[in-house]
């Protein structure tokens, strides 16, 4: 009964944004699951290309590079397009390409809510859309087809750092889950969320760069690890993670659920 609960054997996955940070994580945490296929997709060709021949050469499963920009619809209709050519289905879509703009609330641009919002709320939606007939074609009561939208605690909690278009696409992308969960269901396709923590990145230089003083506000006491987020994408993408439906899981050590929500030990102190 429970074996290979989390095994993801000859199974076909693309992640966006997988050259680097958590969506390399997630693919190298799917291929050494056993899943064939890892597409990834970047904006820059050479990283995204030097990510999938590291991959591939680690595991036994291939990682193929799709060096597309999906900021805008018409790299959406790119990327899809290209899944489309190669395959006839698609078990596992991870949305988790996303941009971030932090600026003074009485300075914040129109172009830093429009880069991020477009790419954190909008192109999860599209590509998903674009990929459905994908999905819909792996799926099956037995084996659902998944989409995991990678979101943030960010949408969660209130984040002091004035990033509001990103706060705001991370909350939107939350409940967007939930929505899509409602009406992909009925078709065999389970749609999830992570909301990750802080996680050595490029999106996350702090945790990157000073991971022991990030640590000290994390109540268990340090950053993530490739294994904390590859686990929890394994598990919402196998056997394991199929009667779990619209849920966002948050993987953040503690920050959002185990942390007092006041300073001190209580009001009067």
């Amino acid at each position: 009964m429970f074996k290979d609960l989390f095994s993801l054997q000859g199974r076909t996955a693309l992640v966006t944004g997988g050259s680097r940070g958590i969506g390399r994580m997630i693919a190298a945490g799917f291929l050494a699951q056993g899943a064939a296929k890892v597409y990834i997709t970047a904006r820059k060709a050479p990283a995204c290309e030097a990510t999938a021949k590291e991959l591939s050469a680690e595991y036994r499963g291939e990682c193929i590079a799709l060096p597309i920009d999906i900021s805008a619809l018409a790299g959406v209709e790119m990327l899809a397009g290209e899944i489309r050519k190669r395959e006839a289905k698609l078990d596992i879509l991870v949305n988790n390409a996303g941009a971030a703009w932090g600026a003074d609330f009485d300075e914040f641009p129109e172009s830093g809510w429009d880069k991020v919002v477009n790419l954190n709320l909008k192109t999860p939606f599209f590509l998903t859309k674009a990929l459905a007939a994908q999905l819909r074609a792996a799926a099956s009561r037995e084996r659902p087809a998944k989409v995991i939208n990678i979101a943030s605690i960010d949408g969660i909690f209130v984040n002091p750092m004035e990033t509001y278009s990103y706060a705001a696409s991370k909350a939107g992308l939350i409940h967007l889950t939930r929505r899509m969960a409602v009406k992909l269901v009925k078709d065999h396709i389970v749609v999830t969320a992570i909301a990750p923590g802080p996680f050595a990145s490029d999106m996350n230089r702090a945790a990157r760069d000073h991971a022991d003083a990030v640590a000290t506000r994390v109540p268990v006491g340090r950053i993530g690890t490739d294994e904390d987020i590859a686990g929890a994408a394994i598990y919402l993408a196998s056997r394991a993670g199929d009667y779990v439906v619209g849920a966002t899981i948050a993987v953040d050590g503690g920050i959002v659920y185990a942390n007092p929500g006041i300073k001190g030990d209580g009001w009067d102190h």
